[in-house]
C-alpha cells in the first residue's frame, strides 16, 4: 500500500526539473500559466535563478508547488500512472496545498496564487532579521518540549517542527533562538541555525494567518479523490469542509510530519513515493522507519521506476 508525498521548503534549487521541463509539454504549460497567472516571470526564477530571488518565500511557494504539481500530472499523463490510487497523499507544510491540488481538492488557479500570497504573508509577518529557526538534531520531542516549559521566562520559543526521529526544529525571535541555542550546547544537545527568512510555524505568524483567513474564505474547495494526513491534527481527512480551517491553522501550527507518517504506516502504509525537487521527505522517513520502501521522483528515470502497491 502507497502514499504520496509533497515537500515543502527547504527543497528548492536553481535548475530543478530542467530535464523535464525540456522534454515535457506539460511543465512548459504549467510554466506559462503560473506567468501569465502571477503577473511576473517565476519560471525564469526556477531555471535560471538567482538563488537569493528563488528562496525568497514568496518565490519559493509557488516554485516548489509549481514543480511538484507538474511532476505530477507527468506521471499520470505522460506514463499513465494513477497516484490518485495512494492511500493517502500528505505534504509537509506548503506541500499540503499541493497534495490539495493533486487530489482535486484546490484548482491549479487558485493554488499558484494563494501560494504567493502565503509565502509573502508569512515573510512580511516579521522583520526580517528579528525572527529566526534552529534544527536540533539528535534529541527527542519531549525532551525539548520539557525545556521550552521550565525555560520560558528565559527564552520563548516554539516548536516548528516534528520532523522525524531526532530532528525537529524550533522557531522564535532571534534573541529567544539564540539563547536557546546557548542553552542546549551547554547540554551538549546539537543545533544548526537555519537560513530562513521568519520563524514559521508558531504564534509570530499571526498577522498571517488573518491575512490567510481572508483569502482562504473566497476559495472554493472541491471533494476528495484522495484522502489528505493533516499537518495540524497528524491524521486522516477527506471532508473537504474540514479543510479551509486546518489550513488557516496550519500557519501558526506544528507540522507534525513524525506524526503523520507514523499514522500511515499504522493503517497499512510502507510504501512513500515523494514527488517534487529533492529528498528531503525521503530521507525524513527513513530516518522514522526503515523497513518502508522510500522513493524521490523528480526525473524521468525516477519516473519509469515508480511502483504502485
Amino acid at each position: 500500500m502507497f502514499s504520496v508525498i509533497f515537500p515543502g521548503q527547504g527543497s528548492q534549487s536553481v535548475g530543478m526539473a530542467n530535464e523535464l521541463y525540456n522534454k515535457f509539454e506539460t511543465f512548459k504549460i504549467n510554466f506559462k500559466k503560473a506567468d501569465d497567472l502571477l503577473n511576473y516571470q517565476l519560471s525564469k526564477i526556477i531555471l535560471e535563478g538567482p538563488a537569493d530571488k528563488l528562496n525568497l518565500t514568496e518565490n519559493t511557494q509557488p516554485a516548489i508547488f509549481l514543480i511538484s504539481y507538474s511532476i505530477f500530472q507527468v506521471i499520470k499523463n505522460e506514463f499513465e500512472i494513477n497516484l490518485n490510487e495512494a492511500k493517502y497523499f500528505a505534504g509537509h507544510s506548503l506541500g499540503e496545498y499541493t497534495a490539495l491540488a493533486c487530489s482535486g481538492v484546490l484548482s491549479f488557479e487558485n493554488t499558484i496564487k494563494i501560494l504567493k500570497l502565503r509565502g509573502k504573508a508569512m515573510q512580511d509577518a516579521v522583520p526580517e532579521g528579528e525572527g529566526g529557526m534552529i534544527a536540533v538534531l539528535g534529541s527527542e520531542l519531549e525532551i525539548l518540549e520539557d525545556i521550552i516549559n521550565k525555560k520560558k521566562n528565559e527564552f520563548k520559543c516554539f516548536i516548528a517542527n516534528d520532523n522525524s526521529n531526532g530532528q525537529i526544529v524550533l522557531s522564535g525571535t532571534i534573541s529567544n533562538i539564540e539563547k536557546i541555542s546557548i542553552y542546549l550546547n551547554s547540554l551538549n544537545i546539537k543545533n544548526i541555525k537555519l537560513s530562513v527568512s521568519a520563524p514559521f510555524h508558531c504564534e509570530l505568524m499571526k498577522t498571517a494567518t488573518e491575512l490567510m483567513r481572508n483569502e482562504l474564505a473566497k476559495i472554493v474547495f472541491k471533494e476528495f479523490q484522495t484522502s489528505l494526513i493533516s499537518n495540524v491534527t497528524a491524521k486522516e481527512i477527506d471532508d473537504s469542509s474540514l479543510i479551509r480551517d486546518l489550513l488557516i491553522r496550519q500557519i501558526e501550527s506544528r507540522v507534525r510530519w513524525r506524526e503523520s507518517i507514523n499514522y500511515m504506516i499504522k493503517n497499512g502504509v510502507n510504501n512513500f513515493i515523494e514527488i517534487g525537487p529533492g529528498k528531503v521527505l525521503s530521507g525524513l522517513v527513513k530516518r522514522i522507519d526503515k523497513k518502508v520502501k522510500v522513493s524521490a521522483i523528480n526525473n524521468e528515470g525516477d519516473i519509469s521506476k515508480i511502483k504502485i502497491s
